[in-house]
C-alpha cells in the first residue's frame, strides 16, 4: 500500500508544488508545504478503507495543503513585520531556453509545474497585501479553478464566505497602485532592452521614457546589503535611483556579469558582481511591463534567496547580451 500511496502522490506533486509556490511565495516553503501534505497523506489514508472513500484525491490533497499553507501564510505574517527592509518572493529563475531538465532550477517534472502559467512577480507582491484568508482564496479559485465548496473546507468557512474572500483579494489584486503586467514576450525583450540601453548611456530622459509615470521599484537584501527601505516610486525618482544603481557597473565592466533570464516566468536579468567590502554580490531583476513601459521593477540580492541559482559564465558580461 505504501509503494501506491507514494505513486499516487507523485503524480499530483507538480499541481500542489504549483499551488503552494504561489500562496507562499517561497520555494524552499512551498517544498516543506508538500512534504507535510504527504506525511498527512501516509497517515491519514494508509487505511485502504480511508482511502478508498476519498472519491477525488487531487482534491483531498488541495485541501490538505491548502490549509499546511495557511498556516504559513499566518506565521510569516508575523515574521515579515520584523523582516529588515522589503520583502520580495523567492525567484525563481531559468534560462530564456530553458526546459524541464536542464533550466538550473528544478531538473523534475514536480518543479516544472511551478512555472507553468506563470503569475509573475508583480502578483506575487501584489499577494504579499492580502491576509493569508484572501490569498489562499484567490489563489485557489482564480489561478487554479477550484471550486468554492472545496476552498470553504480548506478555510473552515462556508462557500459564500470564501467567495467574498476571493473577491475582496481581487479587488486589491486590481488596484490602480497594482503594477500590471501584460506585456508578450516580444513587448518584454523591446522594453527591457530599451531600459538597458538607456541605463548603460546613463540616458536619464531616455529612461524616464521607458517607465511609467507611476512605476515602483522594490529591492530586497534581507538587510545584508544596502538596499532602499521603502519603494522607490514615479519616473523620474527610480530612473535616478537606477542609474546610480546600474550606472556603476558600467564603471565596472569587467567585474560584473549580466544575463537575461526567466524570473517567475517572465524576461528578467541575473548578475554577479563583487560588492565594494569585497563579498560577492548577486542580483535578480524581474519586471513588470505594460503598454509599452516598466511599471515594476524588482531586485532581489537577499544571498538567502538566491543559493539556487545557476553560475554565470565567463561570456556574461555588461551589458547583458539578447
Amino acid at each position: 500500500m505504501t509503494v501506491e500511496l507514494a505513486t499516487e502522490f507523485e503524480a499530483e506533486r507538480g499541481r500542489l508544488m504549483a499551488v503552494a509556490y504561489r500562496m507562499l511565495g517561497s520555494r524552499s516553503e512551498a517544498e516543506d508545504a508538500v512534504q507535510e501534505t504527504w506525511l498527512r497523506y501516509a497517515g491519514a489514508l494508509a487505511d485502504p478503507a480511508a482511502r478508498a472513500e476519498v472519491r477525488h484525491l487531487g482534491g483531498w490533497l488541495t485541501t490538505t495543503c491548502a490549509r499546511i499553507c495557511l498556516d504559513l501564510l499566518r506565521s510569516a505574517r508575523v515574521r515579515r513585520e520584523t523582516y529588515p527592509g522589503q520583502w520580495l518572493p523567492e525567484p525563481l529563475v531559468t534560462p530564456l531556453s530553458g526546459s524541464p531538465t536542464a533550466d538550473g532550477f528544478a531538473p523534475d517534472p514536480a518543479e516544472w509545474a511551478v512555472r507553468r502559467d506563470q503569475v509573475g512577480t508583480a502578483l506575487l507582491v501584489v499577494l504579499e497585501r492580502l491576509t493569508p484568508e484572501q490569498r489562499v482564496a484567490f489563489v485557489l479559485h482564480d489561478i487554479f479553478a477550484v471550486p468554492f465548496v472545496r476552498i470553504a473546507e480548506a478555510l473552515d468557512t462556508s462557500p459564500e464566505a470564501a467567495r467574498q474572500l476571493a473577491s475582496r483579494a481581487r479587488r486589491a489584486v486590481t488596484a490602480p497602485d497594482s503594477p500590471r503586467h501584460t506585456a508578450d514576450p516580444a513587448e518584454q525583450q523591446r522594453v527591457v532592452a530599451a531600459f538597458v540601453a538607456a541605463t548603460e548611456s546613463g540616458d536619464l530622459a531616455a529612461l524616464v521614457r521607458v517607465l511609467a509615470p507611476d512605476v515602483v521599484l522594490i529591492g530586497d537584501s534581507g538587510g545584508q546589503f544596502p538596499a532602499a527601505r521603502r519603494p522607490v516610486t514615479g519616473a523620474d525618482a527610480v530612473a535616478r535611483f537606477n542609474l546610480g544603481l546600474f550606472g556603476r557597473a558600467g564603471r565596472y565592466a569587467q567585474r560584473v556579469k549580466a544575463r537575461p533570464v526567466l524570473v517567475d516566468g517572465s524576461l528578467g536579468l541575473q548578475f554577479e558582481t563583487v560588492h565594494t567590502d569585497g563579498r560577492p554580490l548577486r542580483l535578480v531583476t524581474a519586471f513588470a511591463v505594460h503598454d509599452g513601459r516598466l511599471t515594476g521593477i524588482f531586485n532581489q540580492l537577499n544571498p538567502d534567496k538566491l543559493h539556487h541559482l545557476p553560475d554565470l559564465g565567463p561570456d556574461d558580461g555588461w551589458p547583458p547580451r539578447w
